[in-house]
């Protein structure tokens, strides 16, 4: 594949130089993302071939500009969407809903 996803290996992107404490989770939101995999995987409403794929449908700006658990977040949302889980109105609202509280 050559999508935006597939960069590994490619040459000019320059170093990778994390921080040297960097945190596992640089948001509290993201510990929630990351909290959220294991009871959506259990419950059956995707498989990691599934979730894989969803990230990398994301569209190229998107995945280049977000984080890595925003590319997770984009995987649950689309594919409970897509497996009828949720309907889009109802996603919609619910992100509505959290906006307003922050």
């Amino acid at each position: 594949m050559n999508g935006v996803h597939d960069l590994g290996g490619m040459h000019g992107l320059g170093p990778i130089a994390p921080p040297a404490q960097e945190p596992v989770f640089a948001h509290e939101w993201e510990r929630r993302a990351f909290a959220m995999f294991v009871p959506l995987f259990g419950a059956g409403c995707f498989n990691v071939d599934e979730f894989r794929h969803a990230i990398e449908r994301m569209t190229p700006t998107h995945y280049l500009e977000g984080s890595y658990y925003e590319h997770w977040l984009h995987a649950f949302e689309t594919l409970l969407v897509e497996k009828g889980y949720m309907g889009p109105n109802e996603l919609d609202d619910y992100i509505a809903k959290f906006k307003e509280k922050m």
